[in-house]
């Protein structure tokens, strides 16, 4: 290799070079590969050169890809501000970004006020050249992120006529007089890629200027999430390097402290594929993520992980890629053509609720009985009275025949009974009995699920109904022994 002393006059050298000897070597890691600079040794000229891309890096590059992009999330609205909405874009944007392996740096929320908003732009690609908005794309005089984020990009708004003849023909179709500030929904920024809002009135859409990208989207979740995974998708598609792929454990009956606890050193150590916890009401999910050239290579990845974890913890994971036991409650039953019916006590109807909750819950779920008294209990649901008297209505007897009862009363595959104190005046606060009965066997759970908190009552009834969920799940796999380790049958 040639010397570098007395070098400081010639371009910089892109060897691995043994640091100290000729010089001082510091390195970049720039999309997952090290380029290399040598300076010249202290007392000599240490200017220090441009940064050059590999080859590979450079393709990419021009390619208009980067596996490190980074970005940052604004919604607009000072509804959000003032609590009267709840702001789950954000969440929504990050988990889709989290996915293509895009880092999230920061997340911010602004009124409907162009100053701030501009202000929290400046901000925004002082640290990424990528920011995804939500909101401020309507009619009205308040709605004014397009126009704002339009003139940081000192680009004019055009109107798009293939967009007004859409928005025209929707009023004439709903036979209502269209206002001239709805045009100001399809005035879009010149040379913008138009995001196509088929769920809406406004469309989103892209802009791109001074080495910087802006994403802009409707507020409202029913808009913005198809539009999110649809055309915004494909775009950051193009510019990302490689392909992550995400696999997301369900478990109940274990909380997030405890798995994660017993799971530390192995997700420590990981890198490809990942591994992470998040906690939902009464339930945690763990997702795996992995990165690699393509869908295929990335599953592979994934598989024996999730064999691991699903032997593991057999016990608590009841599936994969739901949202919560609702999902897959309603999912693996119309699957299997089967029907559910629930008899409830003390969750009061929030069981079925959760059920009707999911899109296609009425192909598996047509009968449920709130059985909040003992009478109730004796003549909707044939509960003998002698079971009542020496056992009372909170009891495993009592929840068993309340299940047997309305699977019999519905003529449905499989019945789920809830029964119990939830409080918060009583010495037997928290102690519930589930039950769920598939006409070969009942299995009965007792659950203590005091905690002596203020919320007791909602979270008592909650994780109630959820142990009934986890109850009707079992009983619709025949491969799955109905009853847990501590459970009862009657």
């Amino acid at each position: 290799m040639e010397n570098f002393r007395g070098a400081g006059k010639k371009k910089a050298l892109f060897y691995l070079y043994r640091a100290g000897e000729h010089g001082i070597i510091t390195a970049k890691r720039l999309l997952y590969r090290f380029t290399v600079v040598l300076l010249p040794p202290c007392g000599q000229n240490r200017k220090k050169r441009p940064l050059r891309l590999c080859a590979a890096a450079q393709k990419e590059k021009k390619q208009g890809k980067c596996c490190n992009l980074t970005a940052q999330i604004i919604c607009v609205g000072t509804e959000l501000l003032l609590g009267d909405v709840v702001n789950t874009n954000a969440a929504d944007i990050a988990r889709l970004l989290a996915s293509l392996g895009i880092g999230v740096y920061h997340q911010s929320v602004v009124g409907d006020n162009p100053a701030r908003l501009t202000q929290e732009l400046d901000a925004a690609f002082a640290q990424c050249d990528l920011v995804l908005l939500s909101g401020g794309l309507g009619p009205t005089y308040d709605d004014l992120t397009k126009q704002t984020v339009a003139k940081w990009f000192g680009k004019e708004l055009v109107l798009d006529t293939e967009e007004e003849k859409k928005l025209r023909a929707f009023f004439e179709h709903i036979g209502r007089p269209m206002t001239e500030n709805n045009l100001q929904q399809v005035m879009m920024p010149e040379g913008c890629i138009v995001l196509k809002n088929p769920n809406g009135t406004a469309p989103g859409c892209i802009i791109e200027g001074k080495g910087k990208a802006a994403v802009l989207m409707p507020g409202p979740p029913r808009e913005l999430i198809p539009m999110l995974n649809g055309p915004v998708l494909d775009w950051l598609q193009k510019r990302t390097s490689g392909v992550y792929v995400s696999r997301v454990l369900n478990f109940f009956g274990i909380g997030e402290s405890e798995l994660e606890q017993r799971l530390r050193a192995e997700i420590e150590h990981m890198e490809n594929p990942t591994v992470a916890s998040y906690a939902h009401p009464g339930e945690v999910q763990l997702r795996i993520t992995a990165r690699g050239p393509d869908e295929d290579a990335c599953r592979a990845l994934i598989a024996p992980v999730e064999k691991t974890l699903r032997e593991r913890f057999a016990r608590y994971c009841y599936g994969a890629d739901y949202h919560d036991l609702q999902e897959a409650v309603v999912r693996v039953y119309r699957a299997r053509g089967l029907h559910l019916a629930v008899a409830e006590s003390c969750t009061g109807g929030l069981l079925a609720s959760r059920l009707v909750e999911i899109p296609g819950a009425s192909d598996m779920f047509g009968f449920g009985v709130v059985s909040y008294s003992e009478e109730a209990k004796r003549k909707i649901l044939g509960v003998k009275a002698e079971t009542l008297a020496q056992y009372t209505a909170v009891s495993a007897q009592c929840a068993a025949e309340m299940a047997e009862g309305v699977r019999a009363l519905s003529g449905a595959e499989v019945g789920v009974a809830t029964t119990g104190y939830a409080g918060p005046e009583g010495d037997r606060v928290g102690l519930v009995y589930v039950a769920a009965a598939d006409g070969e066997k009942t299995t009965v759970r007792e659950l203590h699920l005091a905690r002596g908190r203020a919320d007791d009552r909602e979270a008592i009834r909650l994780i109630a109904s959820s142990w009934a969920l986890r109850l009707a799940l079992m009983s619709a796999d025949h491969n799955t022994m109905l009853l847990e380790r501590g459970a009862s049958t009657t």
